[in-house]
Order: C-alpha cells, then structure tokens, then sequence
C-alpha cells in the first residue's frame, strides 16, 4: 500500500529529486517552506527511512586582533628590522620606537640571528626575504579561509601567538534521499492510510546533558565537604576585580572584555577598612591614583571568584572549603571553543597548614571522581594567585594534553587587605570543557545548538 505524505514531505522529496543534495538552506529556497518546516520535515523523512542527512565540518580561519594589526603594519620583528635598515641603533631608541612590541620582536630575531646585539647597539644581521608567518597573513588578510588551504607547519607558529588566528569550526548539513526515497511516485491526492505504517516515535522528557554534567560536580564537591556559596550574576568592579588585585587600567576590565551595567554605580560596595585597605594595596604596589568611581561600575560577573572572595573577606574563617557554581559573562567572539555566557565552578580552602601539596590532592580526587585519571600540573600565571599551576588533562579521543582547571595560593596583596590572615587554596574553570571531555564534543556551542539527535543519543553521565 502506498505511503501517505504530508505536504512538506512531498515539497521536499520533489525538490531533492531535481537537485539530488542540498543543504537545509538551499531547501528553503526551493521549496519556500521556513526552517522550522524544513527541520521538521528532514526529521519525519528520516524516520521513513527516506531521507539521509550527511554532516561535515570545516576550520575556518580570520585573523584577531593583534593578527590585525601584524598584517596592516607588519609582524612586530619585522617592524623592527624596518627600523633598522637605516643602520644600527641603541636599545633605548628602539625601545621607545616600538613601544610594547619589541620585547616579543627582539626575542624572535636574536633566536633566528636576524639581528647583532651589543652592550651598546643593535645592528641587521641575515634577514630572510620573507619571515616566517607573513605568507599566511597575505593569504588570509581580512578574509575567511580554510585551514586545509594552509600549511599546517607555516601555521603552527602563528597560533602560539595570541590573538593572531581565530580558527572557527563550521558545521554544515547535506540532504539527500535514499534509493527507495528517489524511486516514490507523489500523487495529489492523498491517498489510502497505510494502517501497517510506523507509530510517530515518543521520546519521554529529560535533563540537559550539561545539567547533568552540573548536578554530578555539585554533588562531588558535596561529598567531599564543601559548602556551597550563591552570589549576584550582577557584581561591582570592587569584588569582581579591585579586591582580587587587578589594576584599573588592566584590560580585562575594557569594554571589549567586560559586559558593563550602562549607567549603574553600585552605592555600596564592601566596608570603609575594605575599601580603604585594597586602595592602599593598589597605590603601593601598582603606583597610581586608585579611582572609587571605577570600582562603583556594576558589571556581569566575569568568573566566580568574586562571590568566593567576598565571602571569605565577610566572614574571614580560620577554615573554611566552599564552592561556587555558576553562569560567568566574557565579552569574547563566539567560536568552537569559547561563549559570551558559560558556567563556571570555583573552589577555595582555608587552613592554617593548607599547601599547594594539598590542592593538587584535592583536585587528582575531584578529576578522579569525574572519570578523568590522566592528569598533570603545570607552572603558569594568573593574576591573583602565586604560586599557581594549570591542570594539564589527557584527551584520549584526540590523542593530547588539554587545559581544563586554574589553580593556586591567592596573593597576600589579595587576602591582607581583606582581612584574611590564612593561606587560601583557589582553583576553577568552565564546566562546558568538563562537559565536552565528557560528551566527546569538539564545539562547545553543540550544548546550546538544540540539536535533537544529539541531545537524545547523549548518554546520562554517570
């Protein structure tokens, strides 16, 4: 017996059978069908067996922002050896030149002995006739291009450097009919019910992989005696950066960087000793007029350190194991690997013994109770700890190390001013790269794309 189509279907099979692939786009065009119709009639036909859906990805890649630049004005060490083609000059007059790119320029060229350096001058030594890296950003200028399109050794160089290559992951979709699809006769009318047909497919309703993933770190950090803390999505620059160190003219706190609340002063923003002893941390060690104004501007928390650190500096605990968990707000271009909104999970331990020892214990018993074993730590910097080290996982799957977790002993120019006299362990990172280890997800934007497929073929974490 004949199968019964809805119109959609059959829009859609015609189309498909003039031009054989197309991709969801293409078929709204042809069939002047939206895409909500186009989706769900891709998914009916798939179910009938009719329809086959080929997914592929491709790295794109544009240049950022100091990649900009370098291809506008040049790469930094070629700027210099620009600079010195009218013969040798002194370091304090190239210095001055080139301002903050010539220690990054002047370490590339001496490696590569593109310059001479003495006590007293810097002179052109061999110079190729064209640097390594200049190629590539020719080739992509203020285009979009594919990485197969580059050679993967010339690039290798440029995406050690930050915010030179943007590499941006597009996934893209093909519709094709199957055999029997292409052989179906679509008559007007509509037909004799096929009573033998298939039963629409039910799928009982369940939590979002990533709430999973979420509610399984929570009751990790449950189990191993830590208390949960909850803070305003909404902080002032005081806790969000002030008191955790960070100088007013860092460029975390730009605009580019940071979501600001449009014309919203916070009226308090900690105590009088609070604020009077952070100021006096930032005039002594960073040597200028700390402005309270800045520290007034409300902004979208950019991590959850700043709940932690108000908490402690609130309640100044001789011991103490809490956590935060959390949505965090960056200003950033959305890609593969990094949103404008993700979740963050941050954990600090006060005690008077406590030890950078004890903090990588502790984190080897979280990655263990999560199912991730290889692990290592690796010496780093970050703004307000000291030592610090960054967690180094083994992502069997792609067959590397990959970053996950920051982590440290917060800096006494961070706990002095706050009252806060015992060592303090910190250690946090985004949930989504938990998640995508987990799932074995490459595009961390996969958890917000609402791909049905996806979401129902995803096991339970467990």
């Amino acid at each position: 017996m004949s199968q019964v189509f809805h119109e959609i279907e059959k829009k859609i099979i015609t189309s498909l059978k003039e031009t054989s692939k197309q991709t969801p786009e293409n078929l709204e065009k042809s069939t002047n069908l939206s895409p909500d119709q186009i989706r769900r009639g891709i998914e009916w036909l798939k179910l009938k067996d009719l329809a086959i859906v080929a997914e592929s990805k491709t790295s794109l890649l544009s240049l950022g922002k100091n990649g900009i630049e370098a291809f506008e004005k040049g790469l930094p060490e070629r700027r210099l050896l620009d600079a010195l083609k009218d013969g040798p000059k002194k370091l304090a007059e190239l210095q001055k030149q080139l301002g903050p790119i010539f220690g990054p320029a002047m370490g590339l060229a001496r490696k590569n002995e593109w310059v001479e350096a003495s006590s007293e001058q810097i002179s052109l030594g061999k110079i190729p006739s064209e640097l390594p890296g200049e190629k590539i950003l020719k080739n992509i200028g203020t285009n979009k291009i594919s990485k197969d399109q580059i050679n993967e050794n010339e690039l290798s160089g440029l995406l050690k450097r930050p915010d030179f290559i943007v590499e941006e992951i597009v996934k893209t979709k093909e519709i094709s009919l199957t055999t029997s699809a292409k052989s179906i006769e679509l008559s007007e009318s509509s037909g004799a019910i096929d009573v033998e047909a298939k039963v629409p497919e039910v799928f009982v309703a369940r939590t979002h992989p990533l709430k999973d993933t979420i509610d399984e770190i929570r009751e990790i950090f449950v189990t191993l005696g830590f208390s949960e803390i909850i803070g305003n999505m909404t902080q002032s620059s005081f806790w969000n950066f002030d008191a955790l160190f960070t100088p007013q003219d860092h460029p975390a706190r730009e605009l580019q960087d940071t979501f600001y609340l449009d014309k919203i002063s916070a009226k308090k923003i900690g105590n009088p000793e609070q604020i009077k002893k952070v100021s006096e941390s930032h005039k002594k060690n960073w040597r200028y007029q700390w402005d309270i104004n800045e520290a007034r501007k409300m902004v979208l928390r950019t991590h959850t350190t700043c709940v932690t650190i108000k908490h402690l500096a609130e309640n100044k605990p001789d011991e103490a194991r809490v956590f935060s968990l959390g949505r965090v707000f960056r200003n950033e271009k959305v890609s593969y690997k990094h949103l404008v909104e993700f979740n963050q999970i941050e954990g600090v331990v006060v005690g008077k013994n406590a030890t950078l020892r004890d903090l990588m214990g502790i984190q080897r018993e979280f990655y263990k109770r999560i199912g991730i074993t290889k692990i290592k730590f690796w010496p780093t910097f970050f703004p307000y700890t000291e030592p610090s080290l960054q967690t180094m996982v083994y992502n069997d799957r792609l067959g590397k190390w990959v970053e996950l977790f920051g982590m440290g002993i917060f800096r006494p120019e961070v706990t002095k001013p706050l009252g806060i006299t015992k060592p303090v362990l910190a250690w946090g990172g985004g949930i989504e790269r938990i998640a995508m280890l987990k799932y074995g997800l490459d595009d961390v934007r996969e958890f917000y794309n609402n791909n049905l497929d996806w979401l129902r073929s995803a096991t339970k974490c467990q």
